[in-house]
Parts: structure tokens; C-alpha cells; sequence
């Protein structure tokens, strides 16, 4: 028997064929009262615009274990290859591309 809080614990997830992983250096998070969306993109040095590449709905319940779930993976990473430094300016993207100049344009 299980709780509704922990899966069994013999689950196998099923991955199908042509899955691929997908990069995102930029999360987009809003809520309703009965969801919480994560909209996972991508953003390069010196663009405007983001290009959504996942959008994952799940409930605030489910987004919660989530949380916890990434809080304890973050802590034995940190636990085995020392502490993720955060930054302190302004978002996660003028951190990461702080110094990148965009390309020039093509001279004409």
C-alpha cells in the first residue's frame, strides 16, 4: 500500500523512444487558484525575446513535492560538489550573460 505523498516504491518510469532532453537557462513561473505553470525557455545573449521550449501545469500540491524534491537533489549536489554560488543583481539572465556583447550586425 502507498500514501498519496510517496510513490511506490518500485516505480519504473517509461521513457519513449524520441525523447530528447531539452536545455533551458530561463524559467517563466505564474498560478491560478487550482494550477501552478512552469514555462521552461531558452534566452540568448543580446535577444529580447525567449523562445518557450516545455510548459509543465501541475498542481500546487504537486508543485510543492516538487520544491522539496529539487531542495534535497540541490543539497546532496552541494553535499558532493560544494556550494552553488547565487547571485545577487537582478534576474538570472543579466547574471549569465553579464559581459556578452550580441553579434554585430552584417555590414551591408
Amino acid at each position: 500500500m502507498t500514501t498519496p505523498n510517496k510513490p511506490p516504491q518500485n516505480l519504473q518510469m517509461e521513457i519513449p523512444d524520441g525523447v530528447k532532453p531539452l536545455y533551458a537557462n530561463l524559467a517563466r513561473i505564474s498560478h491560478s487558484p487550482a494550477d501552478i505553470v512552469i514555462d521552461f525557455a531558452q534566452i540568448l545573449p543580446g535577444e529580447a525575446k525567449a523562445s518557450v521550449q516545455a510548459r509543465i501545469m501541475m498542481t500546487p500540491l504537486s508543485a510543492k513535492l516538487l520544491l522539496g524534491a529539487l531542495n534535497e537533489n540541490l543539497a546532496r549536489y552541494e553535499s558532493a560538489f560544494g556550494e552553488i554560488k547565487v547571485p545577487h543583481n537582478s534576474n538570472l539572465a543579466d547574471n549569465l550573460f553579464r559581459g556578452i556583447q550580441p553579434p554585430e550586425a552584417p555590414k551591408e
